[in-house]
């Protein structure tokens, strides 16, 4: 089994109502998941938001909290709901309704990973199902919901950043229309999980490091933006998908030779986008 469900770095100081989060790039991978795969070592690890952990570690340096996921997306998704569960993969669940995420084999316990690819050969027990569920996902919920009510009392305020990365070709389409390619895409659930003002002020802030820029296409944020977003309340979730191509070899699954430079440059969007949550007070004094 993984380790830990969740990693959690506190700052010394938390100074921002922002709150970062990596639920997809967990990569302790059970020998006795392994062992079960029809995939090997590599292929398993492709719906994996690699290395994107180690792009937002620095977070805590700036007032915020950061949480990432112990365990891996392929072995439990903490951007589903635990009632996602897929009847073609788990024993004695019914199938009700229609959930695309399901049905493309992409709920709570995922039955394929990128490329549509079968992690299993035949079904899991609804008891495995439910572990994985009982000692991964609610507690990382548990633990991130706490440091939204946290940011919530200290500032009035919550602000979650979910980080995820996407693959080069998500955005051939758009490409392909003659507009210059998005390297960022910013998911608020089309309004509906943060206010616009928040959502402007994150976009210039990736605009302004340089970044191209699209929101909602096409990703508009899954259940942690859903759960998490009331905007109504003070409480804004966005989801960040960055273009793996700026930072990694998709097929090798490793660091590419720009990798350290663009860390240097999210270090400054992380800055800025703790800035947004930071009290006007203290955002003054610390011009």
């Amino acid at each position: 089994m993984p380790k830990a469900a969740y990693h959690l770095t506190h700052p010394q100081r938390r100074t921002t109502a922002v709150v970062f989060s990596s639920p997809h790039s967990g990569r302790d991978y059970p020998w006795s998941f392994l062992r079960r795969t029809n995939l090997n070592d590599h292929t398993v690890r492709s719906s994996e938001d690699a290395f994107v952990d180690q792009l937002f570690q620095d977070a805590p340096r700036y007032g915020a909290p950061f949480i990432k996921a112990g365990a891996p997306r392929a072995y439990v998704d903490l951007n589903r709901s635990e009632e996602e569960l897929d009847p073609a993969l788990i024993e004695g669940v019914r199938k009700s309704g229609h959930n695309p995420r399901i049905a493309s084999g992409l709920g709570v316990i995922p039955r394929v990973v990128a490329n549509g690819q079968a992690i299993y050969t035949g079904k899991i027990t609804m008891a495995e199902a439910e572990r994985r569920i009982d000692t991964y996902w609610r507690p990382y919920h548990e633990a991130l919901s706490a440091q939204l009510d946290q940011a919530h009392l200290m500032f009035g305020q919550a602000i979650l950043i979910d980080c995820h990365s996407m693959p080069h070709e998500a955005m051939d389409t758009i490409a392909r229309t003659g507009i210059r390619r998005p390297e960022v895409v910013l998911g608020d659930r089309f309004g509906a999980a943060a206010a616009p003002g928040i959502v402007d002020r994150i976009e210039e802030v990736f605009t302004s490091a340089g970044l191209v820029v699209t929101r909602n296409t096409p990703f508009a944020g899954a259940y942690v933006t859903q759960r998490y977003g009331r905007p109504s309340r003070n409480r804004h979730a966005v989801q960040i998908e960055i273009d793996r191509a700026l930072y990694m070899n998709e097929q090798l699954i490793r660091p590419n030779g720009h990798f350290e430079a663009f860390r240097n440059v999210l270090n400054g969007v992380i800055a800025e986008i703790a800035a947004i949550g930071r009290p006007a007070h203290q955002a003054l004094a610390a011009e």
